[in-house]
């Protein structure tokens, strides 16, 4: 038995932390869509916003933020094709590869995720405010640690992402 099995030595809470992951992931993007309509941004979907933020973080090769949100190659493109479309992104030729493109911020793109990184900044400190400042950055601390390789070794049927 693995120390993962043997919780013996203390009780977990009933609640699944995989429930209060995802519902703080929703109020952060939530608040991240209502500060972007507040600065007259037009909606994006999460996996819109979550390519915006890949990319403001240095992944900007489709194939990367495939394999980093899960999902196909060919899903990636569609949503990277509609952010080019509303002109927040453009794909240049990869100087590193020939047969790939990078994914860059447009002008508008730049601004608007200046607004969004700006938004997230409050949401977090509208959080740190509500459930406390010690909080904020245990939370923050335990999400940024290194948490291991993923339990079972083994990925989920068509589950691309790596940990």
């Amino acid at each position: 038995m693995n120390s993962f099995e043997d919780n013996s030595h203390q009780e977990l809470p009933p609640e699944v932390l995989m429930r209060g992951l995802l519902r703080a992931y929703y109020w952060m993007d939530e608040s991240l869509q209502n500060g972007l309509q507040r600065a007259g941004y037009r909606p994006r979907t999460r996996t819109q916003t979550m390519i915006l933020i890949h990319i403001s973080n240095g992944v900007t090769r489709a194939a990367e933020l495939a394999r980093a949100l899960g999902v196909s190659r060919q899903a990636i493109q569609q949503q990277i094709n509609d952010l080019e479309q509303d002109d927040l992104v453009t794909q240049i030729p990869d100087p590193t590869d020939k047969r790939a493109n990078r994914i860059i911020f447009s002008e508008r793109g730049a601004e608007l995720i200046n607004q969004a990184m700006e938004t997230l900044r409050g949401a977090e400190q509208a959080l740190a405010m509500r459930v406390g400042y010690e909080s904020v950055s245990q939370l923050r601390k335990a999400l940024m640690t290194d948490w291991g390789p993923v339990i079972g070794e083994q990925r989920a049927p068509g589950r691309k992402r790596s940990a």
